[in-house]
């Protein structure tokens, strides 16, 4: 092989190499962007049915707790409490992923994978929230408690229902997924491994810790938790992606650039919601 030749490949490498590092800090940034307007979803509607029924608590950067004896909860409050966050959120869920789907998945750009991060937010925010407040017995899980009352037995049986129907969820979001992608780099089958690396893992991982790291002393258990259920979505939907060979998304790709603007908002709405709650917020 010549000298040039070597060159040219080494230099190819490096710059495909370069891409996946910057689809990793894009989607990192659309990971936490979404993860925050989802939270913040459900956080507002809890907070809104808590005053509607004139609760008392407090609202800190990691949940809503009350004040209130166990005693002067009934049982309409605690369903509409605990069960209208998951409800705004499985809505939200479902109108991002048709915007996505019929208007913004041929169109090149990072708000169609934004769009897709709010979807799969809001299903983990749903499905994963249940099978995880169902081990440490509170948030979601006292709907199903208070509403059909049949004991724990049911309620383990309708958490792992919703773990089996994250992972199915998953798995099926593959194409979704990849047709989110413009790069051509990116999003050749040579690369899928890499693909898979920088689009879903790090920008879990990353965004994981991100958020965790802003919270700080104020993180729970719960929310630890919920972020820990992505993994029931990203691992089918990882090996749908490495099961698929389509390789072309938009006719005419954008030039793969790190979008400033994108990542420094999501720094900034972490910090915000961080100072905004902290101390907590008191209310009823």
């Amino acid at each position: 092989m010549q000298p040039e030749a070597t060159a040219t490949t080494i230099d190819s490498r490096l710059n495909d190499k370069r891409k996946f590092l910057i689809s990793a800090l894009n989607g990192t940034g659309l990971y936490v962007l979404a993860y925050y307007l989802v939270w913040g979803l459900h956080e507002a509607a809890k907070f809104g049915i808590s005053s509607f029924y004139h609760l008392r608590g407090k609202w800190d950067p990691s949940r809503i707790t009350y004040t209130i004896a166990d005693n002067e909860w009934w049982r309409t409050a605690v369903v509409a409490v605990y069960g209208m966050g998951p409800a705004v959120c499985l809505a939200a869920g479902l109108v991002a992923f048709w915007w996505y789907w019929k208007k913004e998945r041929a169109r090149r750009g990072q708000f169609k994978l934004f769009l897709l991060w709010i979807a799969l937010h809001a299903c983990n925010a749903v499905f994963g929230a249940l099978l995880a407040d169902t081990f440490t017995h509170s948030g979601f899980w006292y709907v199903p408690d208070w509403l059909i009352n049949l004991g724990n037995a049911v309620d383990v049986i309708l958490a792992l229902l919703a773990g089996m129907t994250q992972l199915a969820l998953g798995y099926f979001a593959a194409v979704a997924f990849l047709q989110a992608h413009d790069s051509k780099t990116v999003m050749r089958y040579s690369n899928r491994q890499w693909m898979v690396l920088s689009t879903l893992v790090a920008p879990w991982v990353v965004g994981s810790l991100f958020i965790s790291a802003t919270k700080g002393t104020y993180l729970t258990v719960q929310e630890g938790l919920h972020m820990l259920m992505m993994v029931l979505l990203l691992i089918p939907l990882a090996l749908g992606c490495l099961n698929e060979t389509f390789e072309s998304t938009v006719r005419r790709a954008q030039a793969t650039h790190v979008v400033w603007g994108l990542v420094v908002l999501a720094v900034v709405v972490a910090l915000v919601w961080r100072v905004v709650l902290s101390p907590p917020v008191m209310f009823g």
